[in-house]
């Protein structure tokens, strides 16, 4: 596995190939990370991933400085899945100077659920995925992939409108949620939990799962039955931001029989996990 920690590098060593598929993380490896580098490997003729904790979607009082970076292990785990280069650039090297042009997407897709509770996120993400395609993709010729975990829905849904919108010749592929065996779904934050705060952890895909039951069984009184979760959630001790079913396809308010995706937030103790499903 070839590594990258320049620009100039990564467009050099890429200049050779015609279809790259592009997995962007920001480390901590986990197998979640792991299977969407092994769904891109046949999607093109080099599979590169990157490492880089992009400070521009942390909210001053997130953990930046504190998120893990775990350099050996994430590197020993690509190689092991069949990443071909990764690009691992520094704050100086993406951000050479102050990143003031921001890709800012509208507020009816980004400023509800995660837009609401962590203001400018998406700001943040749109703009280091904006850059990583540019440096990623430069130099294809030909068929341009990302893969993205399905764990972030709204994130997803929100890059694949802004790709949409620019025409940016890349095709954006979600990768299936991973999950523990007892239906956690794999995070880097994970790693925060104490071993009683990862046992009681399940219940947040739990709650999801019979919010979702019941509106297959048709429940109809959709607000009450997000609120019994919200309650369900608070008498275990957690303290949720949200838990609703919204239209997959814009994630606004259901009005009528179409497809949903419920989708929960909520802090355990010192650790906010989120989680979906689609119904």
């Amino acid at each position: 596995m070839l590594i990258a920690h320049t620009i100039e590098e990564l467009r050099a060593h890429l200049g050779g190939f015609q279809h790259p598929a592009f997995v962007p993380t920001m480390g901590n490896l986990h197998e979640g990370h792991l299977a969407l580098v092994r769904q891109a490997k046949p999607l093109g003729d080099v599979t590169v991933a990157s490492i880089f904790v992009n400070r521009l979607q942390f909210l001053p009082h997130e953990d930046f400085d504190s998120y893990p970076r775990t350099w050996d292990k994430d590197c020993a785990q690509l190689q092991a899945a069949g990443c071909d280069v990764l690009f691992a650039p520094n704050e100086k090297e993406l951000y050479p100077e102050p990143q003031t042009f921001k890709v800012h997407p509208p507020a009816d897709i980004a400023d509800l659920l995660e837009g609401h509770f962590r203001p400018g996120f998406f700001i943040g993400v749109c703009t280091v995925v904006m850059k990583l395609f540019q440096c990623v993709f430069s130099e294809a010729r030909g068929r341009r992939t990302a893969v993205f975990g399905q764990k972030d829905y709204q994130q997803l849904l929100v890059i694949r409108r802004m790709v949409q919108q620019f025409a940016l010749p890349v095709e954006v592929v979600g990768g299936t949620t991973c999950r523990a065996e007892d239906g956690l779904a794999l995070s880097s934050r994970n790693s925060y939990l104490s071993p009683d705060e990862r046992a009681e952890s399940v219940q947040l895909s739990d709650v999801l799962q019979t919010l979702a039951t019941a509106l297959r069984q048709g429940g109809a009184d959709i607000a009450g039955l997000e609120a019994q979760a919200m309650d369900t959630l608070r008498q275990r001790g957690w303290l949720p931001d949200y838990v609703v079913a919204r239209r997959r396809s814009d994630l606004q308010r259901p009005v009528a029989d179409e497809p949903l995706v419920v989708l929960a937030a909520a802090r355990l103790g010192s650790t906010r996990l989120i989680d979906n499903l689609e119904v």
